[in-house]
Order: structure tokens, then C-alpha cells, then sequence
């Protein structure tokens, strides 16, 4: 128990330098009765009310979308982590996760969804004061009224704060009058009530304020046309001083930013359980058809080329869900843990999130990086179908794309990602660098192969997932103590860092799945997630000796840059495994059920 409890009490990006019991993660495996009839219940939801009408959905029906998330508010699916007070049913942050993960196969829908009742909701859910949380959370929670965020402007995309939206106090002190120009609003064709950031004068950092549809001074543009997702409403806002009522100030004059940042966090891990709910339908649509469609006298699904699509698309879908609600249960206990120490829930959700921020940028370009590629081979599976509009696959394809933008763009999350790991660890927060220098020092020893006497059935894949920590400690602290104050301008070498860290965060969220699957079913029943496990980590080995050598080829030079090849190679040294009879094993499951089944 002394042990779990200090895993418990681990900190957001300590995965680099700490190891992880299996029992201490939570997995999918454990969904609970009730947390399974919820995910149900938003399965019959898009079985009966979306996907029969994604034409109509797309061609963006007068109507139509609002009456959906009014149908999912009188569902309850808008309230899930809404406290019981404000009118929602108050569940925890992982079930919140599962109904964005079942709603994620919506497409359209879940964009108009994700943008509700999370970016729409939750600034108001975490910042607002008593008599804003009970004016609007309620109405927001059943779907009465439809939330917006408007925080994107022409000149403002990545580099939000420097936004030009401005507000002034009115005469008579009653009012701010808001004035700018807000794109790429999700949802702004329906939205009653909106969160709009401005500066209030000349102030330095944005503010946020609760503007309602039917204030004075708001007016939109028609709806964009875009290349994906067409179904959901996405419009220009413009604000000519717009009248706020000073009450409706949201937190504190320039906090606006800070809230913005939180509310990110949360929406890159709720994107990560999206793609994962859209992959698992593709892949299901994807075995319908191979095992329909016949070529050379026999189904598609039988030859080896389209059996190795279906298997890498369920590994890549299984591991990306597996990263999801890792994070999603240490933000759960984070947040307890602050709730616990006397911090209010609503700011202990916060800081649970922005514990874990690193995590959530890994899970959000990991994820959507997944989709794409199941959606893409999703399509080569159709073939010439896939091409066509009248089949389902075009749609998909289309719709996956945005989310590599969504939520800051993937280059911007894996800037982040080191950018946040580096600053914790200059604030003591992380001790990094006494874990680089062993990692160095251990360079200059002779190497531990083990007598494998002792082997057991986890053992191998420890040992390596504990080499990709040193492989990437020896290449980020090779890189921090050679280019120093440049580092953050030498962008490649950053992007190299990054995916080093993405592969070995979700390697060793699979293992550590797979290894408490087996502690719960026994290894007999769990020869396919054991397979995936394998071949995912073999895979993730290539992917980070590539990003290793590409990083170290860019600062390195001579017997240096020969030591730390030597290094990586070391820490990225797996045994050969028999991969294809691994993915035709768990292609082969697939195939026989006619669905994604893991």
C-alpha cells in the first residue's frame, strides 16, 4: 500500500525518471457496470440520432445540430462532470473522458459536443463566481443554452495573447464595451453564451469575459466552408462595442490568458479520447467492408497487404487509449490530492490538469497523429470507394485532419512538451540532470546483458522502456548543456526531443496496461494485447533511434557525436521479433468479430 501511495503522488513529466507500478494506472479493462451503461447510452445515441443523418448533419440542416446537443443535454451526456448542484451529474474526470471518447466516433457532432461542453462550459464551470455558475452552468448542462469560445483572431492563432480584441469601461462604469474581431469559432451559429477574451484598455494580458447572443454590439459572419468537418457551425464573431455587464467579468482582470492555457490542457487530453472513439469506428467500418469486398475470388480481409493495415490501426488505436486514461486517472488523483490539501474542487481540478499539462500535450499529438493514419489507411482499405463521397471513408479522411490543428497545432504541442519539461526541471520541480549524468556515466561502463536467469514475462519490455528513458536523457541533456540559451530556437532539435518522449510516454502506458491485463485475466487471455504490446515497443525503438540520431547529427561532431551514437544505439537495442505473424494474429481477431475488439 506505502508503495502505491507514492506512486500516486507522481508528478506530471516525472515519467521520464521515475518507474510505474502496473496496479498504481488505471486501464479500460476496469470500467465499472454503471461507467459501461453510460458509454452505451452514447453509443445508441450517435447509432440513432447522428449517423443516420451525417448528409443532413454536413449540409448543415437549419436546426439540426442544436436540437442534437439538446437531445444529449436531455441525456444528461452535456452535465457528465457537472457537480449535481449546478444540474449535472457530477462524475469523475475519467468518465467525463469515456463519454468524449464514445461521442468522438460523431464526427460533426462531436465537434459541436466537444466545443459545449468543454470550452463552452467549463471557463464559466472553473473561474466564474457563484451567481455565474448558477445563472449559466445549469442551462449549459442540459443544452437549453449552447456554449462558444472565442479566443482565435486573424492575427492570433498559436500566439493567442497577443490578440487585439480590446474593452473599456463604460461611462457609467456599468458596462465593458468589447470591440475586435473573433475566427474560427466552433459553434458560433447557434451559441447563446459565449467566452470572449480581450484586453481591458492597455493592459498587457488578456481578460475574459460572458457575453450573451442577445447583447448589444455582436454580429457574425455566414458560415466557413471548410475542407472537413462541415457539419459543425464554425463562424467569424465580430464585436462593436459590445455591452457587458462588469458582472459578467470572467475571474480576474487579466487572468484571461492563464484561463485559456488551463482550458487547453483539458481540451488536448478530451481531443485525445475523441480520435480514439473516431479510430475505433473506422477500423469497425474498415473489417465490414474487407470482409465484404471481394478481389480475386476471395475477401479482401483475407490477403496479408490489407490484414497489415488493420492490425498497425488497432495497435496505434489501442496504445493512444491506453495513454489517454493513464493521464486521465493521475489528473483524477492529482486533483483529489489538492482537494484533500483544502484547495476548492473547482481550482483543484485545474491545477490536477495543469499538473499533468506535458502529458496532455503528448496525448493530443500522439492521438491525432493516430486518427490520421487510421483514417488514411482506412480509405486505401475501400479503395477506389474510399475516394467516393457515397462511401463512408471520404468523410472520415476529411474530419480527422482538423485535429492536428485543433487545440494548438502539433508543432506547437511538441515545442511544448519539451519546453514545459525543461523549465519544471530548471525550477527543481524535475531532477533531470542528475538523471542525464548517470545516464553519461553510465556510458563509460561496461554494459549490464544480464544473465536472463531471472527473466520473467514482463522483464524484457522493463528493460527497455527503462534504456528509451535513458535514451532520451542523453540526448536532451547532450543538447541543453551544447546549445544552452539556443536551444529554444533550434526547432528540429526540439521536434526530435519531443518524439522521442511521445514514443516512450505511450510505450510505457501500453506496457503497463498489458502487464495488469494479465494480472487481471491471466496471460492466456491476453496473447493479443501482448502482441501489440511487442510490436508496438519494437516499432517505438526504430522511432526513437531515428529522432536520436537526427538530434544528435544536428549539434554533435566528432568523438562526441560517436559516443552518443553509441549510446543510442545501446538504449535502443531491442530483440527481433516475428511482427507480421503478430499483426495477422490480431488482424485474424478482427476479421472473425467483424469489429475493433480490444
Amino acid at each position: 500500500m506505502e508503495g502505491t501511495e507514492t506512486v500516486k503522488a507522481i508528478k506530471g513529466g516525472e515519467f521520464l525518471i521515475r518507474e510505474t507500478p502496473a496496479d498504481s494506472i488505471f486501464i479500460p479493462e476496469e470500467w465499472d457496470e454503471e461507467q459501461q451503461m453510460i458509454a452505451q447510452t452514447c453509443t445508441d445515441f450517435l447509432a440513432q440520432n447522428v449517423i443516420p443523418n451525417l448528409k443532413r448533419i454536413d449540409e448543415q440542416e437549419e436546426g439540426l445540430m442544436p436540437h442534437l446537443v439538446e437531445e444529449a443535454g436531455a441525456l444528461g451526456l452535456l452535465g457528465i462532470s457537472v457537480p449535481e448542484a449546478y444540474g449535472g451529474f457530477g462524475k469523475d474526470f475519467k468518465t467525463s473522458m469515456l463519454v468524449t471518447e464514445k461521442l468522438g466516433a460523431g464526427n460533426s457532432f462531436s465537434v459541436a459536443f466537444s466545443a459545449h461542453a468543454g470550452i463552452g462550459t467549463l471557463p464559466i464551470l472553473y473561474y466564474g463566481t457563484e451567481e455565474q455558475k448558477q445563472k449559466y452552468i445549469p442551462k449549459l448542462a442540459t443544452g437549453e443554452w449552447k456554449g462558444a469560445y472565442c479566443l482565435t483572431e486573424p492575427g492570433a492563432g498559436s500566439d493567442a495573447n497577443s490578440g487585439k480584441s480590446r474593452a473599456r469601461l463604460s461611462d457609467d462604469g456599468k458596462y465593458y464595451l468589447i470591440t475586435g474581431q473573433k475566427m474560427w469559432i466552433t459553434n458560433a451559429g447557434f451559441a447563446d453564451v459565449f467566452t470572449v477574451f480581450a484586453k481591458i484598455d492597455d493592459d498587457e494580458n488578456l481578460s475574459a469575459f460572458i457575453v450573451e447572443r442577445s447583447f448589444e454590439g455582436i454580429s457574425f459572419n455566414p458560415e466557413e466552408h471548410k475542407m472537413g468537418i462541415k457539419g459543425s457551425s464554425t463562424r467569424q464573431v465580430f464585436f462593436n462595442d459590445c455591452k457587458v455587464p462588469v458582472e459578467n467579468l470572467l475571474s480576474e482582470r487579466q487572468n484571461g490568458f492563464k484561463i485559456a492555457v488551463n482550458i487547453l490542457n483539458i481540451g488536448r487530453i478530451k481531443l485525445g479520447g475523441a480520435t480514439v472513439g473516431a479510430a475505433k469506428q473506422i477500423i469497425t467500418t474498415a473489417l465490414n467492408y474487407a470482409n465484404e469486398r471481394e478481389q480475386f475470388g476471395r475477401a479482401i480481409s483475407k490477403y496479408g497487404a490489407i490484414r497489415y493495415k488493420l492490425a498497425q490501426q488497432a495497435i496505434l488505436t489501442y496504445a493512444a487509449e491506453t495513454a489517454v486514461y493513464r493521464v486521465s486517472q493521475n489528473i483524477e488523483e492529482a486533483t483529489h490530492a489538492y482537494i484533500a490539501s483544502g484547495v476548492d474542487e473547482a481550482k483543484a481540478k485545474l491545477k490536477g490538469t495543469e499538473q499533468f499539462a506535458i502529458e496532455a500535450a503528448i496525448i493530443k499529438v500522439h492521438a491525432s497523429e493516430m486518427l490520421n493514419y487510421v483514417a488514411d489507411e482506412g480509405v486505401q482499405i475501400y479503395g477506389g470507394m474510399g475516394y467516393s463521397a457515397e462511401a463512408p471513408m471520404e468523410r472520415s479522411y476529411r474530419d480527422s485532419r482538423i485535429n492536428r490543428i485543433f487545440e494548438g497545432t502539433n508543432e506547437i504541442n511538441r515545442l511544448l512538451t519539451v519546453d514545459m519539461m525543461l523549465k519544471r526541471a530548471m525550477k527543481g520541480e524535475l531532477d533531470l540532470m542528475s538523471a542525464a549524468q548517470k545516464v553519461v556515466g553510465e556510458l563509460t561502463s561496461i554494459p549490464d546483458f544480464g544473465s536472463g536467469d531471472d527473466e520473467t514475462l514482463f522483464s524484457k519490455e522493463k528493460k527497455y522502456i527503462a534504456n528509451f528513458k535513458k535514451a532520451v536523457l542523453l540526448v536532451a541533456g547532450a543538447a541543453v548543456q551544447k546549445l544552452m540559451t539556443q536551444l529554444a530556437k533550434e526547432q528540429e532539435v526540439l521536434m526530435c526531443l519531443a518524439d522521442m518522449l511521445i514514443q516512450l510516454y505511450v510505450s510505457e502506458s501500453l506496457q503497463l496496461r498489458v502487464e495488469k491485463c494479465v494480472a487481471l485475466k491471466g496471460e492466456e487471455n491476453c496473447k493479443l494485447q501482448l502482441d501489440m504490446m511487442r510490436v508496438y515497443l519494437y516499432d517505438a525503438a526504430e522511432q526513437i533511434a531515428s529522432s536520436g540520431r537526427e538530434a544528435i547529427n544536428s549539434f554533435a561532431e566528432g568523438d562526441e557525436r560517436k559516443m552518443m551514437m553509441m549510446g543510442l544505439k545501446r538504449f535502443t537495442k531491442t530483440d527481433d521479433i516475428n511482427t507480421t505473424q503478430a499483426r495477422r494474429n490480431i488482424a485474424e481477431k478482427m476479421i472473425a468479430e467483424n469489429k475493433y475488439c480490444f
